[in-house]
């Protein structure tokens, strides 16, 4: 095969967008690092940990909303569209935005893996790339397959991605740091993964 046979048909955010408008409410399609993609429809078990993740949050803030299936303009110059699995802001910080927000003003992006070949690539490489590059302060990844949560913080907008990292074993107490500084108990957790 050549390269180029191998090379994907640059596609503007613009057609990305009216792809997306046209695609049923069952079809989640995003649009990161260049690549259209769709996500899958979130299983009892993964809308479970974000309801789960929302109730601790509001407990400990009250003054924050977490968004669920909110559409933000990521990576570079906004070219890139994604629709995390939940979105921490200031209270009513999405009145009168559309289906694509600006991403500033999020305070942590949240993705729960799902059962599919896409999980490695969009999961814990395109979307913390994307989301550090749009400077949200925190990412955090609530992995399955691996039964780990994984906060990702300090942003590196040049790059993208973040500087700090920390892992923990489903189980295990973890911070989520300033802007939130919320304790979670992820014991819970086991309870929702094959």
């Amino acid at each position: 095969m050549t390269a180029m046979a191998e090379r994907t048909p640059e596609m503007s955010v613009e057609e990305f967008e009216t792809i997306a408008s046209a695609a049923p409410e069952t079809v989640t399609l995003e649009f990161v690092g260049g690549r259209i993609s769709v996500k899958r429809t979130p299983d009892g078990d993964r809308s479970t940990v974000v309801a789960w993740l929302a109730r601790r949050c509001m407990q400990a803030r009250p003054d924050l909303d977490l968004y669920r299936g909110k559409g933000l303009r990521v990576e570079t110059y906004r070219e890139g569209r994604a629709k995390p699995d939940a979105v921490l802001t200031p209270e009513a910080h999405f009145a009168g935005h559309g289906e694509w927000a600006d991403p500033d003003g999020a305070l942590m992006a949240v993705e729960v893996t799902s059962y599919d070949s896409d999980t490695d690539r969009r999961d814990r490489h395109e979307k913390p790339a994307a989301y550090g590059q749009s400077g949200i302060p925190l990412y955090l990844l609530i992995d399955r397959d691996s039964c780990t949560v994984t906060v990702h913080s300090s942003p590196d907008r040049k790059v993208g991605g973040y500087r700090d990292i920390h892992t923990a074993k489903f189980g295990e107490k973890v911070l989520l740091p300033d802007p939130i500084g919320i304790e979670l108990d992820t014991e819970i957790l086991k309870n929702y993964v094959r």
